[in-house]
């Protein structure tokens, strides 16, 4: 099968695919690119104030205001959540020390005109920094006490003659910002509530896989225990039944060890009965498909039953996909056992599909394979698709 491009979508086991994270990445991006506009239009007031504060205050304030802000667009483009989590905090941070600082650096001197202080024109950016880190109650409480200590600094340096009312400058101000933060924080807790949705979906999913899972072997027992063990019987309370009832006496007894054998869980499994097992469960999705074995055959460890059963049945849910999606498509299983693990890689040319255009009530792929694998200690999944392209589902186990 041709190789598939650089471009593809692929799905890991862990990978951060959250509403919550997603969420949390767009508001970074958005409150990180707030900093880079208010610095750009702030630049003239940010030169003024310098007339009515020590030296070392500007280049001091500028760092905490803007410092985190800056850094977190950064981080909401290609760092992890928790960075971003990280930068949030630090742009609520930065803010109040900022205004813990005004006086400090404040001279004592007034303006000329009724030019507000640089800082006051941005409260509600750092509050939405609060509104993607903590709770509704406390990001209110924290717009409150920014845009109290900003307004009541733009009073104090004003003219008397230039000074506004303060009371509805705050309650302008608070109004104004808590239309934004409010929108964060119902975003915020849309993307949480998906989340739990998504998880609880999952669960039951897979509570649901495996009473089928269950279900199966119930079928697979009593099927042998009608076609195997009664007929036996009946066999030998006829007379004259001889050496055939010997033959199906032993025939029985063997698929009783089979079954056996199958639903053992604390016994490890030698090299070739992982063969035997991965190729089982290829082979009771569709017996046309190859398994193809690569190493040199070299490897004598065992490896754990539960190992081998996870596996097995991700690799038939994998195959069950390939079969029904991509139909006639030319498929492959290809297995490699070494003494660090195992790997099984499933192959098809078909027509392909987006990981990331799969509707969220789709369950085959993420509880069956990504879940399920995602839940063996030392397991991982790949999955890797593209239109037209074919798929290649990877699923690997390391000690």
């Amino acid at each position: 099968m041709a190789a598939l491009p650089t471009s593809t979508q692929e799905v890991t086991a862990g990978a951060d695919s959250r509403a919550a994270d997603r969420i949390l990445r767009m508001f970074g991006r958005f409150i990180g690119a707030g900093y880079v506009f208010y610095l750009l239009v702030s630049m003239p007031l940010i030169v003024q104030t310098t007339s009515i504060t020590r030296p070392w205050w500007t280049p001091v304030a500028v760092a905490v205001f803007f410092g985190p802000g800056l850094v977190l667009l950064g981080a909401a483009l290609v760092g992890s959540p928790r960075s971003i989590t990280a930068l949030a905090r630090a742009s609520v941070v930065g803010y109040l020390v900022g205004l813990a600082t005004w006086p400090l650096g404040w001279t004592g001197e007034s303006f000329l005109n009724a030019e507000p202080v640089w800082f006051s024109f941005f409260p509600a950016l750092a509050a939405l920094g609060a509104a993607m880190t903590t709770t509704p109650v406390r990001v209110f409480l924290y717009l409150a006490v920014v845009i109290v200590g900003a307004q009541s600094i733009n009073y104090l340096v004003r003219e008397p003659a230039d000074r506004s009312p303060l009371l509805p400058d705050l309650v302008y101000g608070y109004g104004f910002g808590i239309i934004f933060v409010g929108a964060a924080v119902m975003a915020a807790r849309t993307g949480r509530l998906l989340d739990r949705t998504r998880a609880s979906s999952y669960a039951q999913a897979a509570r649901s896989a495996a009473l089928d899972a269950r279900t199966v072997e119930r079928r697979r027992f009593d099927g042998l225990i009608h076609d195997g063990v009664m007929s036996t019987l009946l066999a030998a309370s006829r007379p004259g039944a001889g050496d055939a009832v010997v033959r199906q006496a032993r025939s029985t007894l063997a698929e009783l060890d089979t079954l056996r054998d199958d639903e053992r869980s604390g016994e490890d499994f030698t090299p070739d009965d992982v063969l035997a097992h991965l190729r089982l469960a290829a082979g009771g999705v569709d017996g046309s498909t190859p398994v193809i074995v690569r190493g040199d055959g070299t490897t004598t460890g065992s490896f754990p039953a539960e190992t081998v059963r996870t596996v097995g049945a991700a690799l038939a849910e994998a195959l069950r996909n390939s079969v029904r999606h991509a139909g006639s498509a030319d498929r492959s299983v290809e297995v490699a056992l070494a003494d660090d693990g195992l790997t099984v890689v499933v192959r098809d040319d078909g027509p392909g599909f987006d990981p990331e255009a799969v509707p969220a009530h789709r369950l085959g792929v993420r509880v069956s394979i990504v879940d399920r694998m995602s839940r063996l200690p030392g397991g991982s999944v790949e999955v890797r698709s593209a239109q037209g392209r074919g798929t290649q589902v990877t699923l690997g186990w390391r000690r």
